[in-house]
């Protein structure tokens, strides 16, 4: 089967996105989280391994809580004199359940926060939504597009 072919405006780079980050090329770093307090599977449980400061600010929030959808948690790491902030992105309740989990309306709601906070930084982040929690891609990619529109994003495809 065919890949689906999409337009979007963000730069799409390979690689791994936590490796890219730990190197300088990411100032930030964001991820989709669940509001359950668990970072237990996909690139939330790479991250909680890599930046276990990332969990502990996960887990400062409440579990189970609706109104944390479309918000953010986030802690910030420093390698070799370089912040890196990482950004759990509420953008899907819970992990069980019928697909698609992602909230649209969240993606759109905290990447508006996420230009608010971090513009002029450099954003690196994967197929937020599109993977675990099942959503639509190119819809996706279109919310982030606008939200970060002239803003330095990038769309990390995983390469080992």
């Amino acid at each position: 089967m065919a890949k689906p072919v999409y337009q979007t405006a963000m730069q799409i780079v390979r690689g791994d996105l936590i490796r890219l980050a730990l190197d300088g090329v990411f100032d930030v770093v964001v991820h989709g989280c669940n509001c359950q307090c668990v970072m237990g599977a996909g690139i939330a449980k790479a991250i909680r391994s890599a930046f276990p400061a990332a969990f502990e600010a996960d887990r400062a929030t409440t579990a189970g809580d609706r109104g944390k959808l479309g918000t953010f948690s986030s802690a910030q790491i420093v390698v070799d004199g370089h912040v890196i902030t990482v950004i759990n992105a509420y953008t899907q309740f819970h992990w069980r359940g019928r697909k698609p989990l992602v909230d649209y309306d969240a993606i759109r709601k905290v990447f508006g926060a996420i230009r608010s906070s971090f513009s002029g930084r450099r954003i690196g982040y994967p197929k937020i939504g599109a993977g675990l929690a099942g959503g639509d891609w190119p819809t996706i990619a279109a919310i982030i597009d606008e939200a970060l529109a002239g803003e330095d994003h990038k769309l990390v495809e995983y390469a080992s």
